[in-house]
């Protein structure tokens, strides 16, 4: 049953002896908190802050935060909550905690939650599109990113300039002082880890500890890489395949067969008959060579979903696209109802694309994903304007924060070697590594408890993180009805 007894509003009025009182206002009241309709609500306190859209023109245009807390358990909290940064960049943290909130159970025992949706994302200034329904930015040619981009601008009713990280983490620090709050603890998830490092960097003394996931150092630009790591870890599958007697007997030679569905769809993408699995409604879609591969790069993030892919590339191989096509449009459908799409583009197009450099063309074209990504990218940048950036947003953090950095084995987009880079930025800190796992541990085995156990004693190096050894991937499903017994 959710805990309804919240700590009175009118207590964010009281400076409790930590200062002057911030100016800012943020009234606080009783609301719930969901992501979907297929999950349970949660019950919290939520409110707007007013903050300028150029933090330096508190005279000029000002949009709205949406914040939530989320009540520690405990009637007596600790004074250092917990704030957590969704990913993407576009995901909104109101909308991802309904979907984690297990694994800070036990960090809500005595801590409460604080959620904040980055400007550009959830009820913060959304910076969304009327996309068409039949595209999403995996599965598009650069021409047709061009024009989406295009619509997209003429659609803003803001300034998409000022939505990047740099003006992102002021907005987090004037939430923390309108909730006089002294220090807090971050957990970043992905694009979040950016966010939160930045947002160490900036105002150390202001937080406590960071929890990193799926980490993406501060000099690391997202883009050129990501074809190589996606392809790392596809590889990885179809080797752990070739390993498993069940899957190599069932299947034989998955990557082959890969590229023969490849190869197929190059000569001639397909129309499908296909049942949305929500509506049921049948619609016809074409499925092409890019969505097939947009599929499969969305089914590496997880062991779980890719405990699938062998069985629906031999699906596919054998005739049936049916299983391994409804897999692809049901992501992209969920990508698309989630996605605030100006505000990926704010942040790439300042952060990103403009580091692309001595890009090896050649290199990614012997990859699976090729370089439809960077291609992409940068044809969004050449009509997308360029948000500011903090001089120092690029330089190697160093940081006297303790921090938890936390990376998958198989992640195909930020590998364990990021969380190794980033972690010898900080003079305290111990980097987990979980066996087989892909992208986000947060969820995962014993994660929740270290997390939680590092919070509470801030002594990452003595952290004991042997029970992520314990961790399996999910087994490969052997026939529609799942894995061997």
């Amino acid at each position: 049953m959710e805990l309804e007894t919240l700590i009175p509003t009118a207590a964010l009025g009281l400076c409790l002896g930590m200062g002057a009182c911030p100016a800012a206002a943020l009234d606080l009241t009783p609301c719930r908190l969901t992501a979907n309709p297929a999950l349970p609500s949660v019950a919290a306190e939520c409110g707007h802050l007013r903050v300028p859209l150029d933090p330096d023109d508190e005279s000029g245009p000002h949009i709205e935060l949406f914040v939530a807390r989320v009540a520690a358990l405990s009637a007596e909290p600790s004074l250092d909550p917990l704030t957590l940064l969704a990913g993407g960049p576009r995901q909104a943290a109101t909308e991802l905690y309904p979907m984690v909130r297990g694994a800070f159970e036990r960090i809500r025992r005595d801590r409460n939650i604080i959620l904040v949706d980055q400007r550009g994302t959830g009820q913060s200034e959304p910076l969304t599109c009327n996309l068409p329904p039949d595209q999403e930015l995996e599965i598009a040619d650069p021409e047709t990113v061009a024009e989406i981009t295009r619509q997209c601008l003429d659609e803003l009713q803001v300034d998409a300039r000022w939505f990047t990280t740099s003006v992102a983490v002021r907005d987090l620090d004037r939430v923390r002082q309108a909730l006089n709050i002294e220090q807090w603890n971050i957990y970043g998830a992905s694009y979040g880890t950016r966010v939160a490092q930045h947002y160490a960097r900036q105002y150390p003394a202001n937080t406590r500890a960071v929890i990193l996931d799926g980490v993406v150092p501060a000099t690391v630009t997202l883009g050129p890489e990501i074809a190589h790591h996606a392809e790392a870890t596809l590889q990885a599958i179809f080797s752990r395949c070739r390993e498993d007697s069940g899957c190599n007997a069932t299947y034989g030679d998955v990557n082959e067969k890969f590229d023969v569905l490849v190869e197929r769809l190059q000569a001639a993408p397909i129309t499908l008959k296909l049942r949305a699995p929500l509506s049921g409604i049948v619609s016809e879609e074409v499925f092409t060579e890019l969505a097939l591969k947009s599929a499969v790069r969305l089914l590496t993030y997880s062991p779980d979903t890719a405990a699938l892919l062998p069985l629906f590339i031999q699906q596919a191989y054998d005739g049936d696209w049916n299983p391994l096509a409804a897999q692809a449009f049901m992501v992209v459908e969920q990508l698309e109802d989630a996605i605030a799409y100006g505000m990926h583009n704010t942040v790439v197009c300042a952060e990103d694309v403009p580091f692309f450099a001595d890009l090896d063309r050649g290199a990614l074209e012997r990859t699976y994903l090729g370089t439809s990504q960077v291609d992409a990218l940068q044809s969004i940048c050449e009509y997308w304007p360029r948000g500011p950036m903090d001089d120092n947003f690029k330089a190697p953090l160093q940081s006297t924060v303790p921090a938890l950095l936390l990376s998958g084995e198989f992640d195909p987009i930020t590998p364990p070697a990021y969380g190794e880079q980033a972690a010898t930025g900080f003079t305290r800190s111990k980097h987990v590594v979980v066996a087989g796992q892909g992208h986000g541990m947060a969820t995962i085995g014993c994660v929740p408890r270290l997390m939680a156990e590092f919070l509470d004693e801030l002594a990452p190096q003595t952290l004991a993180s042997d029970c992520v050894n314990r961790q399996q991937p999910a087994p490969f499903f052997l026939n529609p009805q799942g894995p061997a017994p």
